[in-house]
């Protein structure tokens, strides 16, 4: 969903570095995949299709964050104190 965003932060020897993936617009999503050695994160449209991807050696991650942007359903909306209102 837009706004979902993964952080990548990498060890690039004497420091850190952090990335971000961003899916930015309506009905995109952001994917994580580790694959032989790979950590892989894509920006993909609602087809499927890879908008963006960002690839690092698994070895050099050291934190992967993932952020959903918060959904309302109806079963998370506060209730009222005054029902007739």
């Amino acid at each position: 969903m837009k706004g979902d965003r993964v952080e990548i932060v990498v060890d690039a020897g004497d420091t850190t570095r952090t990335y971000e993936v961003v899916a930015t617009r309506a009905g995109r999503r952001v994917e994580t995949a580790v694959r032989r050695g790979v950590v892989e994160v894509s920006e993909v449209t609602r087809s499927g299709a890879a908008v963006r991807t960002a690839r690092f050696m698994a070895t050099r991650v050291l934190a992967l964050v993932e952020q959903p942007v918060p959904r309302q359903d109806a079963s998370e909306r506060p209730l009222r104190d005054d029902p007739k209102a």
